[in-house]
């Protein structure tokens, strides 16, 4: 008998996944466990392995399709066997209705053909994108085609209020046609100069010549994400320099010491450290915007941003950072990091950030201003460690400085608070201990 492939939960709260790759075609063997395709969620990438050993009787579900938990991929049976039950009909074979379109200024209109009108159901759908169980309710018992509405929602997803306006403006009675007056034409003596020749129509630029780059799921998805950002929160940022001298010698001093346990003692642990001292002294960083409030979370969770090259760049995040010493710190860092640059993280381990940090003095940079990592209140940018000259009790010195910046909502904090909030991140890391 046939075995299903169904797409699993690949970890609390994730619901859905993007078909990357199918590592076996149809009619290919493939064995028990063996890996069968990749997903994508949330940029982390994870190898589903196939159910049963046999061969690959069809596949359902393309690359590039996003689809929920519990869907039907693929069948891996026995060779001349066939699926034991059929899946939906392709696209061409949707049943096809004619509508009347609205009559343009000048009265003339024209059939259009669209998919015809049933019973929306949750989900998603393949032209429409996901629908909620409320927007199909509302359609169903509204006989609303869902094909005639434009989605205002994230990617033109269809929300209750497009369906509503949609429902008022269905229940608007048409305007009157209003004809317009006719012209009396005026008599007039011919003209006697020649007339002007038509102008040239303008000549459409040339394109520049160049080579168009596919877009992955995790570039469209990180796209998406910082213009997300953008709209939403009000982005502001704060400059400060921190003295590392203190820092700088304690890793000098226990850095054999940590590699004796198999720790790979980074400065990204220490700042880890001081933002969570920041957090703990300031726990309106530690927050996200809501409607009905500002939401300040109880767990101190860090997102790490870690570059993948040219693949992009991911956040794996430190699940209840207060709790964990130096040396806690550094292990988890190198765990994380490790393991994003070799596609082996769980969705899981992407999500529930309260606050993201991004080192990005390891490419000697000085400083930036990050985009936040949404829903979070602000995101701490670290420039490289350089030795400079700075003035210390009147004298000159060098000292190994980096510039930090803080870029926050500003919905959420004033310049103010995050300036303490930030000053005390630079104390902790001065008077380290």
């Amino acid at each position: 008998m046939p075995t299903k492939v169904i797409m699993p939960s690949l970890g609390e709260s994730v619901v859905e996944g993007t078909i990357t790759k199918w590592l076996k075609s149809k009619g290919e063997v493939v064995e028990e466990y063996e890996p069968l395709l990749e997903v994508n969620t949330d940029k982390v990438d994870s190898e589903i392995p196939s159910p049963a050993s046999g061969v690959v009787l069809d596949i359902v579900v393309p690359e590039g399709t996003t689809i929920q938990a519990g869907t039907l991929l693929a069948w891996i049976g026995e060779q001349g066997e066939g699926p034991e039950e059929t899946v939906s009909a392709p696209e061409e074979s949707r049943p096809i209705s004619l509508t009347q379109a609205p009559e343009s200024p000048d009265g003339s209109s024209e059939l259009r053909m669209t998919p015809a009108a049933s019973a929306p159901q949750p989900g998603r759908d393949r032209d429409l994108g996901f629908i909620s169980p409320v927007v199909a309710r509302i359609a169903g018992e509204n006989n609303i085609d869902l094909y005639q509405i434009q989605g205002s929602g994230q990617g033109g997803r269809i929300t209750k209020k497009d369906v509503l306006a949609y429902l008022e403006q269905r229940k608007q009675p048409a305007p009157p046609r209003v004809e317009p007056p006719q012209k009396i034409p005026e008599h007039r003596e011919p003209a006697s100069l020649p007339p002007t020749p038509p102008s040239p129509a303008p000549q459409a630029p040339t394109p520049i010549p160049g080579e168009i780059m596919p877009l992955n799921a995790v570039r469209r998805a990180i796209a998406e994400h910082m213009v997300y950002s953008k709209h939403t929160s009000p982005h502001v940022t704060t400059v400060m320099e921190v003295d590392l001298s203190r820092v700088v010698a304690h890793r000098e001093a226990n850095k054999a010491a940590f590699s004796q346990d198999g720790v790979n003692l980074t400065y990204t642990a220490y700042f880890m450290a001081a933002t969570v001292a920041g957090l703990k002294a300031y726990p309106i960083v530690n927050s996200s915007w809501s409607e009905e409030g500002v939401l300040i979370q109880r767990e101190i969770n860090i997102g790490m941003a870690t570059s993948l090259g040219e693949a992009g760049l991911i956040v794996p995040v430190l699940k209840n950072a207060d709790g964990l010493s130096l040396l806690g710190l550094a292990r988890a860092v190198n765990d994380l990091a490790n393991r994003a640059r070799a596609r082996q993280l769980k969705p899981d381990e992407v999500k529930g950030g309260t606050f993201t940090i991004t080192n990005h003095g390891v490419t000697n940079s000085l400083f930036a201003t990050p985009i936040i990592n949404q829903p979070q209140c602000g995101i701490l940018g670290i420039g490289a460690i350089q030795k400079r000259v700075v003035v210390i009790n009147d004298a000159i010195a060098i000292r190994p400085m980096a510039y930090l910046t803080l870029t926050f909502d500003h919905r959420i904090l004033d310049g103010a608070i995050a300036d303490y909030f930030l000053g005390k991140v630079v104390e902790y890391l001065q008077n380290w201990t």
